[in-house]
């Protein structure tokens, strides 16, 4: 039995579409995310979403949304989004977490923990564009949207590095049809420029319901239908 289930795990690696290991990723530990990804795999073999959804992936801005599928009622929405985690994480997971689904859409909103941990703003922007193209590789006729980065009480400090990477994806964006750019930088910004606290848990990090109800609005004209 145990090597019956070796031989099938090695044949869905086999399987699955090959993308070369890349520097950035050498000595990332994608181990820490594998309890999580497993939970994903889990549900979906018991209960299926439905095929060409809107998938949302990324950190924990998307982890984080429980009113998800509330916010969008009546369009297939579907949540694969993990707290923590760096553009290159959902690049690596994709064939677990994206391709199955064969979605429509893919939201990614990440790189925020990228540029907490030290990145430079061109890193995050090349792991991107690896994340984009790997999904278009895969998927030539899925939509894929970047949820831009906006700044947090918490991290106000690398507001204009959020700001310079948001310029960068969206520049990326001429010509590529299957690529779209969902600008949310002032979403939580005061008249004074400033995060407005209201809009965020104790943290200062991750939105409240304000803010999510703010952030759905944003996406909502965005969400094929």
């Amino acid at each position: 039995m145990k090597l019956q289930l070796r031989s099938l795990a090695l044949v869905s690696l086999l399987c699955l579409p090959f993308r070369p290991i890349l520097a950035a990723e050498a000595n990332h530990n994608f181990a820490r995310w594998e309890k999580e990804i497993a939970a994903y795999e889990r549900n979906d073999a018991t209960n299926p979403p439905p095929k060409e959804a809107s998938v949302f992936i990324g950190s924990s801005t998307i982890a984080r949304w429980k009113t998800l599928g509330n916010d969008f009622a009546g369009v297939p929405v579907v949540n694969r989004g993990f707290g923590g985690s760096e553009i290159v994480d959902s690049t690596h997971f994709a064939p677990r977490l994206i391709f199955p689904h064969a979605p429509r859409q893919v939201f990614l909103r990440a790189g925020g923990n990228d540029l907490w941990a030290g990145k430079s703003v061109s890193q995050v922007f090349a792991d991107f564009k690896e994340f984009a193209e790997t999904v278009h590789r895969q998927l030539p006729r899925t939509e894929i949207i970047y949820i831009s980065l906006s700044p947090s009480v918490a991290r106000w400090k690398q507001h204009e590095q959020e700001k310079q990477l948001n310029t960068l994806v969206a520049n990326y964006l001429a010509g590529k049809t299957w690529l779209k750019y969902l600008e949310t930088y002032d979403l939580p910004l005061g008249s004074d420029g400033q995060p407005r606290k209201e809009l965020f848990v104790k943290d200062g990090l991750h939105f409240n319901a304000d803010g999510y109800k703010l952030l759905a609005e944003k996406v909502r004209p965005l969400l094929a239908r």
